[in-house]
């Protein structure tokens, strides 16, 4: 037999008061309320202590009190049916998105509007259900919910740290299959919610790695160009790479054309190897025109070459029209024909 989904009543903010209802004392239930920022922004211990006052030590001590009593009525028989659905609610959740998520995304799936309120909410109400883990909010990690029977705070922690050795062993942005399997994680589903609680961690294009690096979390112009040329693997025109960042996953896709030539030329990672063509340093490429570029094939064989060696040498490394290249032989000093077709340096 199917057991029935878990289906919400109450909104978030009617079940909050109703917990917030069962504290007796108004300032306590004033405390719990801004420190969690349920109905407004949240408040420090120092904010909340100067309004009421009485010290920030004071407001940590009533706020844990508070809290530690709220956790404990279901133990006590005094439980609130709401807050049950609540709690099967997240673990249904939380069982399609490999056990653990971030507060954000379960918000997500409880409302239509999951605003900073609404996560606050989500947020404390899964610190009163006994088979979750909440994990607090802090530089490392976001604010994430776990099933407890999974994940309690170490486990997760310990977990989450496995993936960032791993990542940053291999060195570079991989599939979340293949960080789980070198972690030792028989799971990748579960792996993914682990890597999505941390900060340290950033993933683009199904790919994994650290926050600091460019082909995961590009953070301007030039990183985007970077993720785009990297991932086509070969040369682009600008306008093919203004149209592939307006079709990519990138949190902010508008940047327009004339924007992402004036960073091709800027950045040194970036080689013009033909008409508003670009490709990556990286692949071998060398900044230059296409004089430079005879030259150095001419330099490096040593001795003189046939045209049509010197013009298969060049096309290497830019994307030019032969002719081009044979107006550049005969049109510039640097070089000199010494027989038939053929050309060395002048200096040489």
């Amino acid at each position: 037999m199917t057991q029935a989904k878990p289906v919400l009543t109450s909104s978030t903010e009617e079940l909050v008061t109703s917990v917030l209802g069962t504290i007796d004392r108004e300032r306590e239930r004033e405390i719990v309320a801004r420190r969690f920022g349920l109905f407004e922004r949240k408040e420090t211990l120092e904010q909340i202590g100067e309004t009421l006052g009485i010290t920030r030590e004071r407001v940590r001590q009533l706020e844990k009190s508070v809290v530690t009593k709220l956790r404990s009525m279901p133990d006590q028989g005094a439980s609130n049916p709401e807050l049950a659905t609540f709690e099967a609610k997240l673990i249904e959740i939380l069982q399609g998105h490999g056990q653990v998520a971030r507060v954000s995304l379960i918000t997500s799936e409880i409302t239509t509007d999951p605003g900073r309120e609404e996560q606050s909410r989500v947020a404390f109400l899964a610190q009163l259900c006994p088979s979750l883990s909440v994990i607090a909010e802090d530089d490392n990690y976001y604010n994430s919910v776990a099933i407890k029977a999974s994940f309690d705070e170490k486990t997760l922690k310990s977990n989450v740290e496995k993936i960032i050795s791993t990542i940053k062993t291999l060195g570079e942005p991989n599939t979340i299959s293949e960080i789980a399997k070198i972690a030792g994680l028989t799971d990748p589903k579960q792996a993914e919610a682990l890597a999505s609680t941390s900060k340290q961690l950033a993933t683009l294009n199904n790919r994994w790695g650290l926050v600091k690096w460019p082909m995961v979390n590009p953070k301007n112009i030039r990183d985007k160009i970077y993720v785009i040329l990297s991932e086509n693997g070969k040369h682009m025109h600008f306008n093919e790479i203004a149209a592939a960042i307006k079709e990519s996953d990138f949190k902010r896709k508008d940047v327009t054309t004339q924007a992402i030539h004036n960073e091709l030329i800027k950045d040194k990672r970036f080689v013009l190897i033909g008409r508003g063509i670009y490709a990556l340093k990286e692949w071998g490429y060398e900044k230059g025109t296409v004089a430079d570029i005879i030259s150095e094939v001419l330099r490096e064989a040593g001795e003189p070459l046939h045209r049509d060696e010197i013009v298969k040498r060049v096309l290497k490394s830019r994307f030019v029209k032969e002719t081009t290249i044979l107006l550049n032989l005969q049109g510039k000093p640097q070089f000199k024909r010494v027989a038939k077709a053929t050309y060395a340096l002048s200096e040489e």
